[in-house]
């Protein structure tokens, strides 16, 4: 049996969805050549490195339970979005996705009520399992009220991002 880590242990996690967040959200974003970066958003996963907090990327990507792409494609994806973050001194600590869809092409990824797609709470729910988070200081920063719902449901404070400079965006809200 293993302790609980002690709060002096605990970090703060930045969850970031990703498509309308980090990257524009052009429709099922599964290749490098349909990605574009939102401004500020490398800039600011770095800066949340340097203060110490883990980033995390908690995003449902149905586009592969409806048969769009594959997760081998998706995973390439962030390989790639890792290896240009790398390049301006910043990183992503996880990568949590949810492909399952109540309609999706396939059954394997068909659920009716998916428990790590957003609103629900199972993919920060399981960050929080697998890293020394600590709840209170964590923050998800999303772009519809579906991601509110889930960081409201896993007790985490939920900033709507409408879009812009995502720097900017946090600095305003007091977190850079």
């Amino acid at each position: 049996m293993t302790d609980a880590p002690d709060d002096s242990q605990l970090r703060p996690a930045l969850f970031l969805d990703r498509d309308g967040v980090l990257n524009e959200d052009r429709g099922y974003v599964a290749h490098w050549d349909h990605f574009r970066w939102i401004p500020g958003a490398k800039a600011a996963v770095a800066a949340f490195n340097r203060a110490g907090w883990l980033v995390i990327v908690v995003t449902n990507q149905s586009g592969v339970g409806r048969g769009y792409y594959t997760e081998a494609e998706m995973h390439a994806l962030h390989r790639r979005m890792s290896e240009e973050l790398a390049r301006d001194g910043a990183r992503i600590d996880a990568f949590y996705f949810a492909p399952h869809h109540p309609e999706a092409a396939s059954e394997a990824y068909r659920h009716p009520d998916p428990p790590d797609r957003k609103p629900n709470p199972g993919m920060i729910l399981r960050a929080m399992s697998d890293w020394p988070i600590d709840r209170d200081r964590s923050v998800l920063v999303g772009d519809k009220r579906s991601d509110m719902e889930a960081a409201e449901r896993a007790g985490v404070r939920g900033l709507l991002f409408t879009g812009g400079d995502l720097e900017r965006f946090l600095t305003d809200a007091g977190l850079i």
